[in-house]
């Protein structure tokens, strides 16, 4: 099955950083790359999104905080977040949307604690 792939999940002190990387390298197309997030407390949301053309999006709660860039050519998106909170707590996911079909991650843990 075709799917993207996370790497970067880990354990980060309030106030830290941590980088997640998400690769799908083989599809050719790729639209939206979106990152999501399910926590404990607010279910799966969109934490931010970087169009084909380099558009962001981003959740108002990271605004600030986190980064998305994107390689279009190595179908590869990265997450920069500092500034970590425990709220950052969760499974992160990967979604690439290719020819209207989304496809998913399996997710990376992070976890924010003292």
């Amino acid at each position: 099955q075709i799917h993207p792939m996370e790497h970067g999940g880990g354990l980060a002190q309030p106030g830290g950083s941590l980088s997640l990387t998400c690769t799908m390298e083989t599809i050719r197309g790729i639209a939206d790359m979106t990152w999501y997030r399910r926590t404990l407390g607010s279910g799966r949301e969109l934490v931010a999104q970087v169009s084909k053309d380099g558009r962001t999006t981003y959740a108002d709660s990271v605004k600030g905080r986190f980064t998305v860039t994107r390689d279009n050519a190595g179908n590869t998106m990265w997450l920069q977040m500092d500034n970590l909170k425990p709220e950052d707590t969760g499974v992160y996911y990967c979604n690439a949307e290719w020819s209207g079909v989304l496809y998913w991650g399996q997710g990376t843990q992070v976890t924010v604690s003292s």
